[in-house]
């Protein structure tokens, strides 16, 4: 793929509403926020940049979140690094909650050290919520 070819994707990927896309650096700063972060979260742009990432991430998860991040920014390495597609709680602006799946993208410079994390995410709350009634129905019928 030609490299103005794989520039153009790469921005229309970056401007689309349909994926929120967010980079984060060592200290887990927000640095970019699209136009599908501002969906999925509330947050403007303005409101997220320069923001922590606490900014989305529910207080009950922050400890095993921080933990593994610095692990990553510390040894450049994470189990989830291959386009394993991980799924989480998150906050909205409005202080409510969802569910979110992603993909991370870990970034690194020229001698291969960490400089941040990207993440393409995407709301599944309502997948989520249909499959938690599914279970309880089933578990329901089960128990009859």
């Amino acid at each position: 793929m030609d490299i103005d070819l794989k520039q153009r994707l790469a921005l229309a990927v970056l401007e689309s509403p349909a994926e929120a896309v967010i980079y984060s650096d060592r200290e887990g700063v927000i640095r970019l926020w699209n136009a599908g972060a501002e969906r999925v979260f509330g947050f403007t742009a303005a409101e997220a940049l320069g923001q922590s990432l606490d900014l989305i991430i529910p207080e009950r998860q922050r400890k095993v979140h921080w933990d593994g991040y610095d692990a990553v920014m510390a040894s450049g390495q994470s189990r989830y690094g291959s386009g394993d597609l991980l799924s989480v709680p998150a906050l909205t602006k409005g202080g409510g909650r969802i569910s979110v799946e992603f993909t991370i993208v870990p970034l690194k410079d020229e001698e291969g050290r960490m400089l941040g994390m990207g993440a393409i995410l995407r709301d599944v709350t309502k997948r989520f919520e249909e499959l938690k009634t599914l279970r309880r129905q089933a578990a329901q019928a089960a128990k009859q």
